[in-house]
């Protein structure tokens, strides 16, 4: 490139930034003895077009390196090399041979080719391999960052909607997998423009609020391990290894390189909010695609590493509470300005409306990894006056040991429940011990939230999720099948509280098939009129299977993608989800903001709710039952809402025998209708509230095995 300048530049804001006459560049390294700026013509070059060697003089403000470059585009192509100390067991690994990714690119050109020598899995030549200081590598195969202008797009006026989270049904789905619509054209599969033709669908079926599965720049090609039964090598499918927190995964774009994922990306952000959507992003602050000291440098370790990482008294090694070789330093202050910068450009410049921090308690760990009281980083997060109205969703357990849930510390955090996982999970499989930890579920976990300020919302209440079993396979496999991850079966969890129903896998017995979705039925029921904020696993409402495999995170193909065919073939349990959904958003006794508590309001002489056995007396919760039933009072005293709410009398039935329920009498004027009963076949299993026939005992409801049952009071 010819013309250019380079002059002091400034220190704010950090990363690249693109003006009229040129664009800007700044980078963190505390320790670095000199930083170097390459610049490249394109993507895919062996050595820069250009390069800037940084005056510590005029260009370094405190320990931020910057430099202004006059007459350089938008849109140029660039990466950093940085000197300094290279002692391992200091913490100390700098190499100027080393080409490093700028944290704070806002996109990344030539991410296909980020494979070979610079695979994350490759293994060390031996015991010591870290301890070798490396040539210079070729930034031929390397990305590229982006120096990104955002001032070209029209958001046409929109904003992130932020529905308050009592409102929200929440559909966790990843790009690739959901996006594979046999209706998009061939170049719209797997692409954020692919998520905008599903649209309609996730519109139909009713859902508010739309999480995405990584979507940050990661490796794809990182695994080197072969699926057994195809021979082809696996890919990193999940994409919980980030490698440029602020870019938009460029493979996810109908135009790959670079730019056009911004930008597609943004697209896919307005469409979505225009057809009332929400967008949540999965983040994965925890660690990053650098794994441990036997993995190559891409960026931070290159930067500054005992500044970035959570390092081991010996500081040759790092500690390893994410399971993935190593640790983000969430609290050291750069760290914590680091990833609040991140998320305020999410939501200021491509518009989210949230986030699921995945492993979420690394980021209360402190920089010696201990659990802090009141982690700096977490009340920023949740006080910050820009992401005030912004979901905050957290994993709230860690790989090193862990386990905040119902503790999560923060305030306004609401966290994945997974006790309501489990409890749901073992009341449908039968276990006679588990009513009485389900009746705490099902109306909100107030024994895990009501302590500390928080609300029923908090509980992200969900039965699966992207890691585990789907519903289908919940209820047709006792173990899991993960010998196509290449790895003998041995990764994925043991613990699944599933039972296949008399077989294990697919079968062509339909009386097994039939009870499997009649319990698909009970449990989507179960999560969808609990109190709490719902989340469905993309696929469930059409009972995608994944052949047992409870841990497909390496699998980019049919085992993982959504089946759209199921919405034909299974079309009964998706009507009977969108039913589900439009029962719930309709009747606020479904989307209470405050805690049940068992007593009256007002001249009321109902409770708000009220616990029965089968015979109709208070259940004796000391002993063992499937069997639970409760009546739930809609009138707008305990609902709060601006009218009085149909009441409702659910009774779930968890064991292998049927029970004749004694029902508690209707008021005076007043009848029970039924509303669902799941045993029911498909077309009568739900009806619709005005059609609702009268039960023809207003005393008595035989329940069948294994069946959920929804009246309604009218």
């Amino acid at each position: 490139m010819e013309n250019l300048s380079f002059l002091p530049g400034s220190p704010l804001p950090a990363g690249a930034a693109v003006y009229c006459d040129g664009v800007n560049f700044s980078v963190f390294s505390r320790h670095a003895f000199s930083v170097t700026l390459d610049i490249f013509a394109k993507s895919e070059d062996s050595a820069p077009c250009c390069s800037y060697t940084f005056d510590p003089q005029t260009n370094k403000t405190g320990d931020i390196w910057h430099v202004f470059v006059k007459g350089l585009p938008k849109n140029a192509l660039y990466l950093y090399r940085v000197d300094g100390p290279f002692a391992p067991y200091e913490g100390m690994r700098f190499n100027a041979g080393n080409y490093l990714l700028d944290p704070y690119s806002q996109g990344l050109a030539n991410t296909e080719s980020f494979s070979g020598n610079f695979s994350t899995q490759t293994p060390p030549p031996h015991i010591d391999g870290d301890l070798a200081f490396l040539t210079k590598q070729s930034p031929a195969h390397f990305p590229k960052c982006i120096a990104v202008a955002h001032d070209d797009f029209d958001w046409q006026g929109d904003h992130p909607l932020n529905y308050p989270l009592k409102d929200c049904i929440i559909y966790e789905a990843h790009v690739k997998g959901l996006s594979c619509h046999p209706n998009a054209p061939q170049q719209h599969k797997g692409t954020y423009q692919g998520i905008i033709d599903t649209i309609p669908y996730l519109k139909e079926l009713g859902i508010t609020s739309l999480e995405l599965l990584p979507i940050q720049e990661f490796n794809a090609h990182e695994l080197t391990r072969i699926n057994p039964r195809t021979g082809m090598v696996l890919k990193n499918y999940w994409g919980y290894s980030t490698i440029a927190f602020f870019a938009p995964k460029s493979s996810y774009a109908s135009d790959r390189e670079g730019i056009g994922a911004v930008f597609e990306f943004k697209r896919m952000v307005r469409e979505l909010h225009k057809n009332g959507i929400e967008v949540i992003l999965d983040i994965v602050f925890n660690h990053t695609a650098e794994g441990s000291e036997f993995e190559p440098t891409l960026s931070f370790r290159g930067l500054d590493n005992t500044i970035y990482y959570i390092l081991e008294d010996n500081a040759r090694y790092y500690r390893n509470y994410s399971g993935c070789g190593n640790t983000f330093n969430c609290n050291h202050p750069i760290v914590q300005t680091f990833i609040l910068d991140c998320l305020r450009y999410w939501v200021i410049e491509m518009h989210v409306d949230g986030f699921r921090f995945d492993l979420g308690s690394i980021l209360g760990r402190d920089q010696k990894g201990k659990l802090m009281d009141n982690p700096p980083t977490l009340e920023h997060i949740a006080e910050d006056p820009i992401l005030r109205k912004t979901k905050i969703i957290a994993e709230a357990w860690d790989a090193g040991g862990a386990y905040q849930v119902g503790n999560f510390p923060g305030g306004r955090w609401a966290e994945w429940n997974d006790r309501f996982r489990d409890d749901v999970r073992l009341f449908w499989r039968g276990d006679s011990s588990h009513a009485r930890e389900l009746a705490t579920r099902v109306t909100g976990s107030a024994d895990l939230y009501s302590g500390n300020g928080r609300k029923p919302f908090h509980s992200i209440n969900f039965v699966t999720s992207h890691d585990g079993f789907t519903l289908y396979d919940l209820l047709s496999y006792d173990r899991k099948h993960n010998e196509e991850n290449g790895e003998d079966n041995r990764d994925g969890t043991d613990f699944n509280c599933s039972y296949n129903n008399g077989f294990e896998g697919k079968t062509e017995n339909t009386r097994i098939e039939t009870l499997r979705k009649q319990k698909a039925k009970n449990i989507l029921l179960t999560l969808i009129l609990s109190l709490g904020t719902p989340m469905l696993t993309a696929g469930d409402e059409v009972l995608r299977t994944q052949r047992g495999n409870n841990n497909p995170y390496c699998q980019d193909n049919e085992i993982s993608w959504f089946d759209w065919s199921l919405t034909q073939s299974n079309a009964d349990i998706l009507t009977f989800v969108k039913k589900l959904i439009r029962l719930r958003k309709q009747h606020p006794a479904f989307l209470r903001s405050e805690f049940l508590t068992g007593t009256q309001s007002g001249d009321r002489r109902k409770q708000d709710i009220s616990w029965y056995d089968a015979q109709g007396n208070t259940p004796d919760w000391n002993q063992p039952s499937s069997f639970l039933a409760y009546f739930l009072d809609g009138s707008a005293a305990e609902t709060r809402a601006e009218c009085d709410d149909n009441s409702f009398y659910i009774i779930l039935n968890g064991g292998s025998l049927d029970v004749t329920a004694t029902i508690c009498p209707p008021p005076q004027g007043k009848h029970w209708y039924r509303l669902i009963d799941t045993s029911y076949p498909a077309g009568e299993d739900f009806t619709d509230p005005e059609q609702a026939p009268l039960s023809e005992n207003q005393q008595k409801y035989v329940v069948l095995a294994a069946t959920a049952v929804v009246l309604i009071l009218k």
